[in-house]
């Protein structure tokens, strides 16, 4: 039987912007306990998490499809870009901002992460457009969905879902641990998206309560996609990403890896985190926290059920090669009570109808022509 144990509970930072879709590349990385040296555990971490926003000079944003739109004096203060109305400011970084936006034709909220090109390198700009091209893969009801990309000279506009419900992590610094029953529904919507990705060839390589938002109807949507890259099994990675907290062993010993089986740990520490309201590894400097992590030793709450237990068994594994499949905690015992006859399975996207007639007509009542419709669709 666990012992009771005393966590130390999630806490706000001192100073900090709410970012409620992904970040606009701030530096440094809130955790659930005050972490001295959030970056730098690898030489090769990066101290932006999120979009990495840094890159230089001229350049085509081939393959990407974005809108050419006219640039304009103080471009990121206008109150319209496009067919958007720009409103309050919701994220702010070194060289990006976030914006809430309403798209005109339709009255519908947005998030338009606003990106300053003439202050960022080469090594950002081939970051950047990776992740944009990995977001335009995905399609899945708990993963922030990226509509439509613009740009003018010196400006890049990412125009994505709004998540309304903010941050998991700022849920649950308001309101503690979540019982298991409300853990259980959303840790079965974050592990449905992931394994999406997987499924892709997709790792997301940052995943943690800061980029886990919700909507307004309380469901998750996964976000900031700064870290994500395609992945071959065999091909090993070597980059360390992500958050010291939530990063896995190997990655603390500088180990290459093939990619799943980092998400699969991170996934571990969030399930942990949502149901303990705190944080399995944490330490006073990163020192401590490497040592803690490399140990693979966690306290186990007493009102924790046996059930979740047991399913973090399969999460936080030091051998990365033993470390449970997503496919295979799909059918775990935790995830699935309550879901008895809901098993959860991989998600399958629904095909495609971009001709659906029904679409076409209410399009055309916002004032579009048919034939205007038809071009912009044969052209997707």
């Amino acid at each position: 039987m666990a012992t009771t144990v005393q966590h130390a509970p999630m806490t706000a930072p001192s100073s900090s912007n709410s970012h409620h879709h992904a970040s606009a590349g701030s530096n440094g990385s809130r955790t659930g306990t005050q972490i001295s040296s959030h970056h730098g555990a690898h030489p090769s971490s990066s101290s932006h998490h999120g979009t990495s926003v840094g890159f230089h000079g001229n350049h085509r944003s081939s393959n990407l499809n974005t809108t050419r739109v006219q640039s304009r004096s103080r471009t990121t203060d206008d109150p319209h870009i496009g067919k958007y109305k720009l409103l309050k400011t919701i994220g702010k970084g070194n060289f990006a901002k976030v914006k809430l936006a309403k798209h005109i034709p339709t009255g519908i909220e947005v998030a338009i992460k606003i990106i300053d090109k003439t202050a960022l390198n080469p090594g950002s700009l081939h970051k950047l457009f990776r992740e944009v091209k990995i977001m335009k893969q995905l399609d899945h009801p708990n993963i922030v969905k990226l509509y439509q990309v613009m740009e003018t000279e010196n400006t890049l506009y990412l125009v994505m879902e709004y998540a309304s419900g903010g941050e998991v992590f700022d849920y649950l610094v308001a309101h503690g641990r979540m019982k298991e029953k409300e853990a259980r529904a959303k840790f079965r919507q974050i592990v449905s998206a992931v394994q999406y990705l997987h499924q892709k060839n997709i790792i997301h390589r940052d995943l943690k309560a800061e980029n886990l938002l919700l909507d307004s109807d309380m469901n998750i949507k996964i976000a900031d996609f700064g870290f994500s890259n395609q992945f071959v099994i065999g091909n090993k990675l070597d980059t360390f990403c992500g958050s010291p907290p939530y990063a896995a062993p190997e990655l603390f010993q500088g180990k290459k890896y093939d990619g799943p089986e980092v998400d699969v740990w991170s996934l571990g520490v969030i399930l942990y985190t949502l149901v303990s309201g705190s944080l399995p590894f944490d330490g006073q400097n990163l020192k401590e926290l490497r040592e803690r992590v490399l140990r693979g030793k966690y306290r186990i709450p007493f009102y924790m059920s046996t059930d979740c237990e047991n399913l973090l068994k399969k999460f936080l594994v030091l051998n990365p090669a033993r470390r449970g499949t997503l496919e295979a905690i799909m059918k775990d015992r935790w995830m699935n009570i309550g879901y008895e006859d809901d098993e959860l399975k991989p998600y399958i996207e629904p095909p495609k109808d971009v001709k659906d007639e029904n679409r076409i007509a209410i399009i055309q009542q916002m004032g579009y022509s048919r034939n205007a419709i038809m071009v912009s669709l044969d052209k997707a």
